[in-house]
């Protein structure tokens, strides 16, 4: 008991950790946006979206899934006492990333007219298109170094390379915006960029790890499994961003510049700052899952503390922006992004079954299964583009929200029958339970914000998002005593 006790306790203090930097970059990225979208309104959001997208498109189809499956190798050898083999596993990692970093700058060099065909339908962005490859350079090495920080569980020092990162970007690039407008998105990226790769790197170097000699030769020969994982899972990064690149020029040529932006507005909502969760428990998580890849018991505890945690920190989060979407949208962005409301209140629902599915969706890449990952990033990504298009096509914002709540379900279910075909994983009853009760929960405060009476609306969702924070409070205490926790906590002070 007392085992369980103290894991659901690393897994809350992790979250706490890197969940904190989470909340201090949304913050920043509130500034950044709120500013950016009055100085360049949905239009330049657009763009920048797109170029943006684009960088994330090349990035995923150059850098070999180093990100994920450096992470799993450096983890498996830092946990089980391998200073040697860690050592030199880093040593191939550089020497990969490098690779990778110039690949994907090549390549969006040399495409630059095709880039910008594609993404604007014209060759007016070529330029943009060139300029930013240095963007993508810094972003891949710095991807690079976070997966160092990341393998080896020096959550601290990747915490403070973020948060460091994106504070001195947004304040030397938000002056720019202000004085050159649209003219400023590409400067911006490119400076933001080398900024976190400063960042990074530093962290990264103050690692004291022993020093390898290692060839070029032997680091591809060496880094050949890493390599053929990573690039199982780079193949299905890249189906993902060209879904996603697919859907936004879908709506820029149906809808319009200003549409995409309103679209990435609505998305960020969902993925950063709803989603700020996934991001925080995914930076521990996946080291900690690497770790004890070859344990199926150790590996069913651990997805089921993470579910649990996930399901209840969510839960008050998506409540309180299923009440306050109109304000929240206004405050982060302006008046002209109010069309994204049913887009966010819809798509916001699909959350809690995201929480989930996200839990069971590392077990694939923890145990190295990379043809069944394949599958599976195939399979959900095809029926994420269908939806995705099928839900604008008919019903704009709006139908988008709805497509992502359906998704986030099927998705949910999918995974569900496969980690149980295929490992024999499985959630008890217990779980499911209270599982039932967060998706009662936000779909009653869904169903309230259709209430025409302003007062009796926003009282009972005022109920709503206090009855939810409550029964998460009360759920997680009976896992760990936060109230024991916190007095640890302030004894240590």
């Amino acid at each position: 008991m007392l085992d369980s006790k103290n894991s659901y306790r690393q897994v809350i203090k992790a979250t706490s950790l890197f969940g904190g930097v989470q909340v201090f970059n949304i913050l920043i990225s509130i500034v950044r946006s709120k500013f950016i979208a009055l100085w360049i309104g949905p239009a330049g959001f657009g763009i920048a979206t797109l170029l943006n997208t684009t960088i994330g498109l090349i990035n995923g189809m150059t850098n070999l899934g180093l990100d994920r499956s450096a992470v799993k190798d450096i983890s498996f050898s830092h946990a089980n006492a391998q200073p040697e083999g860690t050592a030199r596993t880093i040593q191939i990692v550089k020497r990969l990333v490098w690779f990778t970093a110039i690949l994907g700058s090549v390549i969006m060099l040399a495409g630059a007219p095709w880039w910008s065909e594609i993404a604007f339908d014209s060759k007016e962005y070529t330029l943009s298109f060139v300029w930013i490859s240095l963007a993508l350079l810094f972003k891949q090495l710095s991807n690079g170094q976070l997966a160092i920080l990341q393998g080896l569980r020096k959550l601290k020092e990747l915490a403070k390379a973020n948060l460091y990162g994106n504070l001195l970007a947004l304040l030397i690039t938000l002056p720019l915006y202000y004085f050159y407008r649209i003219d400023a998105i590409v400067p911006a990226i490119i400076i933001s960029s080398f900024i976190v790769f400063i960042f990074t790197y530093y962290f990264a170097r103050s690692e004291k790890v022993a020093t390898v000699k290692l060839t070029n030769r032997e680091a591809f020969v060496e880094g050949k499994t890493m390599v053929q994982l990573g690039l199982t899972l780079s193949i299905s990064s890249m189906i993902g961003l060209l879904v996603a690149y697919i859907i936004q020029i879908f709506i820029s040529q149906t809808g319009g510049l200003s549409e995409v932006g309103l679209y990435n507005a609505g998305f960020v909502i969902l993925n950063a700052y709803v989603g700020l969760v996934f991001t925080a428990m995914e930076t521990d998580y996946f080291p900690r899952l690497s770790a004890i890849s070859d344990r199926i018991e150790a590996i069913r505890q651990t997805v089921l503390e993470q579910a649990f945690i996930a399901i209840l920190l969510i839960l008050p989060i998506i409540v309180i922006f299923l009440a306050a979407a109109p304000f929240i949208i206004v405050l982060l962005y302006s008046n002209e992004f109010v069309p994204i409301i049913d887009m966010v209140r819809w798509g916001i629902l699909g959350m809690v079954f995201k929480a989930v599915s996200f839990s069971m969706g590392y077990i694939l890449i923890a145990k190295g299964d990379s043809r069944l990952f394949m599958k599976t990033a195939i399979g959900f990504n095809a029926l994420l583009l269908i939806m995705n298009l099928s839900g604008y096509y008919f019903g704009g914002l709006k139908g988008l929200g709805i497509s992502f709540l359906l998704y986030y379900i099927i998705h949910f279910i999918g995974l569900r029958m496969i980690t149980k075909t295929r490992y024999d994983f499985y959630f008890n009853k217990s779980f499911y339970g209270i599982f039932g009760i967060c998706v009662l929960i936000c779909g009653i405060s869904f169903l309230l914000t259709y209430i025409e009476y302003s007062y009796l609306k926003y009282g009972l969702l005022i109920v709503m998002a206090g009855f939810s924070f409550v029964f998460s409070y009360i759920q997680l205490d009976k896992k760990m005593d936060i109230k024991e926790l916190f007095r640890k906590i302030f004894r240590r002070k």
